[in-house]
């Protein structure tokens, strides 16, 4: 046991001495997206919080032709793309895929206009064949894990016995060809690439590189371990606690929760939380097996169970609520946001799961011990409890899709500031894109004092789409500020901005500048 217990702790020091990662988000371009040019920039450069590597960046010209003369380079957070001289005049889309450092793909599109904008359309990144193999993968992978290793854990640890591992053999046969079916996908999806590209090596190539790569490694040691673990030999349980050991070291090496901050908290708390899920979800079908034909060592191992899953429940329990309040940041993330929504269906299903098993921990149980049928109660909410299970793993593999709350960056409101020798105006749009924007007015003198106005008058026109001048009404909030909102702005581009403000009944400041309003 004490060289088992080294070899668990080696392998947890290796996955955890990685470097910090998070999921990337774009926070800065330059150009700035949706602007109108005079000239071709000489690159455009996209800056995010993190290091990120490129996958496919792609640039479409104002004639809607894709160009590969673009030089794209990186460093650090810092994606840069060299703009070819002949780019012609009309709107230019550069699409982007770089590899954040939990080794998921960020994806999105900017543009700028050299001249006159044309109608170029950034090129759609969905791709409803690859994102359903992700996820059938993902839901493959997890039965492989927790119901197979777990499986073949509680029969050599727990039951002492080999009874009931049907269930658990077809789920390593499952789990295996998910985790190469997987790192296949992900490849695929890291550079953008059709379900074809497969038999090539590019995307293998790029998901070896990524933190998923080694993760889906250690996955796949660990089924390989728990399937040589279910062959009787005298080094069969040790094999058993090692694959069990592998299924929360390779989630603990990748992914949005093990890579939330502080990671010296998060890895080991997502190793516990693969740990608990393993050992409880794991031992379902093998007891369905044992309680169909109960013999006199039935009792002994479910009371044995019973009692290990009271301490399973009480780890998956501390560790699902910090990890969920380090993903969300805040309650209101639960109902706002796609990840939210999620682990909201995931607590629901959870809490059916723990509601089932109370029943079977306070009252099926028990009533074994008194009355061999007690049995036929016993199975049916064990059965329940699997299907429960397998719907969990069905929701929770739409977290690869959605970013969690802690990696969304804020959008920052577009700010221009005017000013004159008699007045300073500064304008807040939020969000400063095409759509419907609200706009906050700060009034100041020449020398930066309250400028006192009876009324304020914003005006906003848009020549070159041919949007006349609309004239809205300002209204004075309790902040001091003048606010006018819902603005229906329809088109991005470099819209005449002109603010009235009403200073005394013979005296009006007028005061004009040019905004940039970036596509939606």
């Amino acid at each position: 046991m004490r060289l088992l217990a080294a070899l668990a702790t080696l392998l947890l020091v290796v996955g955890f001495a990685t470097g910090a990662s998070a999921h990337a988000a774009l926070v800065a371009v330059e150009p700035a997206s949706g602007s109108m040019l005079a000239a071709v920039p000489k690159a455009v450069e996209l800056r995010f919080n993190e290091a990120v590597t490129p996958g496919a960046i792609r640039l479409i010209d104002g004639t809607g032709r894709a160009r590969d003369d673009a030089r794209v380079s990186a460093s650090g957070e810092t994606i840069s793309v060299a703009m070819p001289a002949d780019l012609p005049q009309g709107t230019a889309v550069v699409s982007y895929r770089v590899i954040s450092q939990d080794g998921h793909p960020v994806a999105g599109s900017v543009i700028f206009s050299i001249g006159m904008p044309t109608g170029t359309q950034p090129p759609a990144n969905v791709n409803g064949g690859l994102n359903a193999l992700i996820w059938l993968a993902r839901v493959g992978l997890y039965l492989g894990l927790f119901v197979g290793v777990g499986g073949v854990f509680f029969a050599r640890w727990v039951a002492w016995s080999m009874a009931g591992m049907t269930v658990s053999r077809v789920a390593l046969a499952i789990g295996l060809p998910s985790a190469v079916a997987s790192l296949g996908a992900l490849g695929l999806d890291l550079l953008g690439l059709p379900m074809a590209a497969l038999m090539t090596a590019a995307p293998w190539k790029v998901a070896f590189a990524t933190s998923a790569g080694p993760a889906l490694l250690v996955a796949i040691a660990a089924m390989l371990l728990a399937v040589m673990a279910l062959h009787s030999a005298w080094y069969a349980r040790a094999l058993a606690i090692l694959a069990f050991v592998g299924v929360g070291l390779s989630l603990a090496m990748t992914g949005h929760a093990a890579t939330a901050p502080p990671e010296a908290l998060t890895r080991p708390a997502i190793f516990l939380h693969g740990l608990g899920v393993a050992f409880w979800i794991g031992a379902l079908a093998p007891l369905v097996a044992l309680v169909s034909n109960p013999t006199a060592a039935t009792l002994p191992v479910v009371n044995r169970f019973s009692r290990i899953a009271a301490l399973a429940v009480g780890v998956l329990a501390l560790t699902g609520l910090g990890l969920a309040i380090v993903q969300l940041e805040k309650p209101s993330a639960l109902v706002e946001t796609r990840y939210g929504l999620i682990l909201s269906v995931k607590l629901g299903l959870v809490t059916v799961l723990l509601a089932l098993a109370a029943l079977n921990r306070f009252r099926l149980t028990p009533g074994l011990a008194r009355d061999k049928n007690a049995a036929t109660a016993l199975k049916p909410s064990i059965l329940f409890e699997c299907a429960i299970a397998i719907a969990i793993f069905a929701v929770v593999a739409g977290w690869r899709f959605t970013p969690p709350p802690r990696t969304i960056v804020p959008e920052t409101p577009l700010a221009i500031h005017i000013h004159s020798d008699k007045a300073m105006f500064q304008v807040l749009v939020s969000p400063g894109k095409a759509g419907v924007d609200d706009f906050v007015l700060q009034l100041m003198t020449g020398d930066a004092t309250p400028l006192t106005a009876k009324e304020v008058t914003l005006t906003l026109s848009l020549p070159e789409r041919g949007i006349e001048p609309m004239e809205r009404g300002a209204s004075l909030g309790p902040d001091g500020y003048w606010h006018v909102r819902k603005v229906e702005l329809p088109f991005a581009g470099r819209w005449h901005v002109r603010i009235e403000a009403l200073v005394t009944d013979f005296e009006k400041v007028t005061l004009e500048d040019e905004l940039e309003v970036a596509p939606p």
